[in-house]
């Protein structure tokens, strides 16, 4: 702080130790202050420099004060500055002022240079994190402003500002702005406002930091934040009205003045004294008692009036006479009786209130967006959604080599990234792409999951974007979106856009609207059909769609030149879920001793029907399992369990089941295995089991169907007699059945209608199909006759598995103790399991994926030992059959006699 050979004046020093006593003795220490003061002015400060060497001197120093906010307080309350300032535009002889720096109002006018130091001056105080509210802030600089640049200081700037200079970011400033920046120019804006008459400093630096603000261009940052502060300030008194408003509605509403009394007070305190001019019933259920002249004068009837309640007029009407004449009251001064129907003001007042509530806030939230000059166009009515762009070297990592079980779905997508790779080829020879196609197949085939592949193999813009975002509560918006999309499009063609479950906005317009108005999704389907194929269209925008309900979708958007193709991805067969297990495996850590293609191919063969995201999933599940026991690495069986409980659902070891009840389940799975055994059409059997799954399988049998796709009339009956082995079977062991088949009728079922109204395998009903997946459609496509002839054919053809199941269960009756016996022991009997129990299987299995990789090499060798016909020690099978069986028998007694535990709990 520069220092001058002036001193000030004996009275100058006196007032300004004086207002310094006066102001703040009770906060700063009396003896220091005065200490501090005398030594500012022996030194010979000038005038305008007193208060800055007192805040360096006081306020910067957190010994002489309690706490910051004590400090902060002083500050305030020091009046110095006024004091100050007078005493400079007084003109001081040693230290007069330039007339010239102030207005007419007595203001100080800065120049550029000072409105720059000035301005990084300010910058300083809304750093400060002891001043966090809004107004505390801006009082503060506008005292700044207005008592010079060297008068009001932050209290705690002194501490921070190096910090603050250093790195700007690290601080909040005021906790109020977006950005520093942003900060920094409302401070500029701020100052300029309160200084009209100063010239804007504008050099290219200066000019630069405004821009960077993004700040509004014609009013300013600080008027922004000011109409931000006054919506506040505004919607605060809004919300203490509202308040007010709801007590004195309440008050209103409540007759707070009123005093209710009983028939007997009213009689004897008011009737029979001669109190009462007049009785008003009010809406028949309220009377209201009018005190005369003589009733007022009394104590108890100055402030107050009176009413009580009635049950009905004509109850009131009788008991008021039956008093007057009890009084002998003569008829012509009898006391008159009004009626009216009213409701208090303040009532309807209260049930307005919601409603008042409701536009009041639509009123402030319509308010505020227009005032924050965006408009009804921005916010949730604009388009703030952007279509993601995927670029094949940045964003997606998948290629065509990631996707696997499903070669021919790539090459037809493969044409459309080789045409728009090299359009020249295809256009010589007078050829037209394809404007799109769409991916079809049920859910989890890797429909989402070849379009990304696209995207990663196509050297052309990719734009992906889901058929639900297209749709919104607000007319326009769906279909200004499918335009926003191609317009996109088109400027990076050649591009592809893909739209994911395209059904949202898909589906076949109504010809008849039942509820009448606009439809927004047809408003925005009719736009996809004009930008695919209408004057504006491209050639080199390629649209892919994907859905799992093509049946649904509109055919105008079906038509050539718009989705030329329909690429169906169905479930993969045994080669494609190799591949995909291919794919998923090359993650996971698999065990040495793991043959690869070994393992992919039983893993193959054990998920028949699995789709890639099932797949995916069962790789994941093992993945997890075995992380799940501490292994170093992911083995076969860890994959068996995952297929397992993807298939049946976990494992419930809660569910502990009775003895009978475990007994029960025994049979039954042990008559499905059994009768799928002894069964030539019958899926091979792989595994059994009564431990409990899921959230309602006590037990169940997993089977290996191949992949066929034509079923004869003996594979579908003996597949519904398997199905009807539980019950069967727990008919002819115990003396009471149970529910546990009723899943086992629903299959039979099914498959039985199925034969009659589509398949055309029941002789009398005909060759003729009836649609059974109706849905929602009430109607039967046939007459009563007909139905009753399918009822009794679907009947005859379960009776007829009911008795072949029945017959071989009877015949097999000691082969299904054997098996039930086994499961009440081991909870799990396998492939080999049966076949040392029971023999090799009487008919050839006709998967020969099964062959390949499920078999056991023991009883491959047995087959090509039968297969062969050799004599001699092995030309007769039934003897080593038996010997096995004899030694599984003993091996199961000792066994059972080592366990302890188990034994009698199986009796």
């Amino acid at each position: 702080m520069a220092l001058s050979s002036c001193r000030a004046s004996n009275s100058l020093r006196s007032n300004f130790a004086l207002k310094c006593l006066v102001s703040g003795t009770h906060l700063v220490p009396w003896g220091s202050s005065v200490r501090g003061l005398s030594t500012l002015f022996t030194q010979g400060k000038k005038a305008n420099q007193v208060w800055d060497g007192a805040s360096c001197f006081f306020f910067t120093n957190d010994r002489y004060f309690s706490s910051p906010m004590t400090r902060e307080r002083t500050v305030q309350r020091f009046n110095i500055k006024r004091y100050l300032h007078n005493e400079a535009d007084k003109g001081n002889d040693d230290h007069k002022s330039d007339p010239s720096k102030f207005n007419s109002e007595g203001r100080r006018v800065f120049s550029d240079e000072e409105a720059k130091q000035l301005y990084q001056k300010l910058k300083v105080i809304w750093y400060d994190n002891s001043l966090n509210e809004y107004h505390k802030n801006l009082k503060i600089t506008e005292l700044f402003i207005n008592y010079g640049i060297e008068g009001v200081a932050s209290p705690s700037a002194s501490k921070v500002v190096s910090v603050i200079l250093s790195d700007p970011d690290s601080k909040n400033p005021g906790q109020k702005f977006e950005n520093v920046q942003k900060f920094h120019q409302n401070l500029v804006d701020f100052f300029l406002m309160q200084h009209q008459n100063i010239k804007p400093a504008r050099d290219e630096k200066f000019n630069s930091s405004q821009k960077t603000s993004g700040g509004d261009k014609n009013n300013g940052g600080f008027n922004n934040n000011m109409k931000m502060f006054n919506g506040q300030v505004n919607f605060q008194w809004f919300l203490i009205w509202l308040s007010t408003g709801i007590i004195l509605l309440y008050m209103l509403g409540s007759d707070s003045f009123e005093k209710e009394i009983t028939w007997q007070d009213f009689r004897t305190s008011l009737l029979d004294k001669g109190y009462v001019e007049k009785l008003i019933v009010i809406n028949s259920n309220r009377v209201r008692v009018v005190l005369n002249d003589k009733g007022r004068s009394q104590p108890m009837g100055a402030n107050a009036e009176y009413y009580f309640t009635i049950s009905s007029v004509r109850t009131f009407e009788e008991r008021l006479k039956k008093a007057q004449d009890e009084n002998k009251v003569p008829d012509n001064v009898r006391i008159p009786v009004s009626y009216v129907h009213s409701t208090p003001i303040g009532k309807t007042l209260w049930s307005l209130l919601p409603t008042v509530i409701l536009f009041a806030f639509i009123f402030w939230s319509t308010s505020k967006i227009l005032k924050s000059g965006r408009g009804l166009g921005a916010g949730m009515f604009g388009k703030q959604k952007k279509f993601k762009k995927f670029n094949a070297e940045k964003n997606v990592k998948i290629s065509f080599s990631d996707v696997a079980g499903c070669d021919e779905a790539k090459e037809e997508i493969l044409e459309f990234v080789n045409f728009l790779k090299d359009p020249q080829r295809y256009e010589r020879l007078g050829a037209k792409i394809p404007r799109g196609a769409i991916l079809c197949g049920p859910p989890g085939t890797g429909k989402t999951l070849l379009a990304r592949a696209t995207a990663g193999e196509a050297k052309v813009p990719f734009y992906s974007v889901s058929g639900s975002e297209f749709v919104e509560m607000f007319v326009g918006v769906g279909a200004s979106r499918v335009r926003e999309l191609f317009t996109t499009a088109r400027e990076n063609a050649p591009s592809i856009v893909f739209v994911d479950e395209i059904d949202a906005i898909g589906k076949s317009r109504s010809k008849g609207k039942a509820s009448g108005g606009n439809d927004e999704r047809e408003n925005t389907l009719n736009q996809l059909l004009v930008e695919m194929d209408g004057f504006s269209s491209s050639d080199y925008v390629v649209v892919l769609a994907g859905t799992n309900r093509v049946d649904v979708l509109d055919p105008a958007l079906l038509r050539p030149g718009r989705f030329d193709r329909k690429v169906y991805l169905s479930n993969p067969e045994l080669e494609g879920r190799k591949a995909i297990f291919g794919v998923h495996m090359k993650k996971i850590k698999l065990s040495p001793d793991c043959d690869l293609e070994d393992l992919k191919g039983r893993l193959a063969t054990l998920t028949p029907g699995f789709s890639g995201a099932d797949i995916a999933n069962v790789c994941n599940e093992a993945a997890l399992g075995a992380a799940r026991q501490n292994e170093d690495c992911v083995k076969l069986h860890d994959f068996e369990q995952a297929i397992e409980r993807v298939i049946a659902g976990l494992e419930k070891k809660s569910k502990v089941l009775s003895p009978d009840e475990k007994k029960v389940v025994a049979y039954h799975e042990a008559g499905h295995a059994i009768v799928g055994w002894f069964t030539k059409y019958a899926d091979p059997l792989l595994k059994v089991s009564i431990v409990p799954r899921g959230q309602s399988a006590l037990g169940y049998a997993q089977y290996l169907p191949p992949d066929i796709y034509l079923y004869s009339t003996d594979k579908l009956m003996d597949q519904m007699t398997m199905a009807l082995g539980g019950r069967v079977s727990e008919e002819l062991h115990f003396d009471s059945v149970t529910s546990g088949a009723s899943n086992d009728f629903e299959k039979v079922t099914n498959i039985a209608q199925r034969m009659v109204m589509a398949c055309g395998l029941s002789p009398k009903v005909g060759l003729i199909s009836y649609n059974i997946d109706r849905g929602t459609d009430m109607t039967k496509p046939f007459s009563d006759k007909t139905a009753a002839l399918i009822d009794s054919e679907v009947h005859r053809i379960v009776d007829e598995c009911y008795s072949r199941c029945k017959k071989l269960l009877s015949e097999k009756s000691k082969e299904v103790e054997l098996v039930a016996q086994y499961l009440l022991k081991k909870e799990v009997i396998t492939r080999e399991d049966m076949v040392r129990l029971l023999g090799k299987r009487p008919f050839p299995d006709q998967n020969d994926a099964f062959d390949k990789y499920i078999k056991s090499k023991e009883e491959r060798e047995l087959e090509k030992k039968d297969a062969n016909g050799k004599d001699g020690k092995n030309s007769d099978s039934s003897q080593p059959k038996d010997k096995g069986h004899t030694v599984e028998k003993g091996k199961e007694e000792d066994d059972h006699k080592n366990d302890s535990n188990e034994g009698p709990k199986d009796d």
